[in-house]
């Protein structure tokens, strides 16, 4: 699925773009858009992906949850089970099928993903703050787009992307 450089824009622009992108990426891994005050820094990627994929979907299994962001079992399998550990999310029998085991957000993981939301708002709202309603809509529009077509890009590729926006 190659493209002609030529056919897909002016490459001066198409250089600055890539080039903020990594910055963006290099950016948001320093800091990890943590968030502000005590809770910044305080809570990984994955952790937060995984997390948010169970508040917004809800209890599911590990295949599931591994299908609906785009990994494999095993590394859900990996990142899931420090959240366990910590109380954040518990395991329990499916209830039609009692040797299948169901992930689920506990009240402890909702608690601290809701704060560790908190902060991440407070801070795209300091990041934004001299920003019209209108652009920051663009831009989640546009960043939003962007994350479809890498994610799509990848899954065609055969690579996982595991970072796809949450079902609504």
């Amino acid at each position: 699925m190659s493209m002609d450089m030529t056919t897909v824009g002016d490459p001066g622009l198409l250089d600055t773009l890539q080039h903020e992108v990594a910055v963006f990426a290099r950016r948001a891994e320093q800091t990890r858009l943590g968030g502000v005050g005590q809770v910044r820094n305080s809570m990984d990627r994955a952790a937060y992906l995984l997390l948010n994929r169970l508040d917004n979907e809800g209890p599911m299994g590990v295949k599931a949850l591994a299908a609906s962001m785009g990994i494999d079992s095993s590394t859900v399998t990996r990142q899931v089970a420090p959240l366990v550990d910590t109380g954040l999310v518990k395991r329990t029998s499916h209830p039609e099928d009692g040797r299948a085991v169901v992930l689920q957000l506990s009240p402890r993981g909702a608690a601290r993903l809701e704060e560790v939301r908190s902060s991440r708002r407070q801070l795209m709202a300091e990041l934004t703050h001299d920003w019209a309603p209108e652009e920051r809509e663009q831009f989640c529009t546009l960043l939003t787009r962007f994350n479809v077509a890498l994610s799509t890009r990848m899954s065609v590729q055969g690579v996982a992307a595991a970072e796809q926006p949450p079902a609504s």
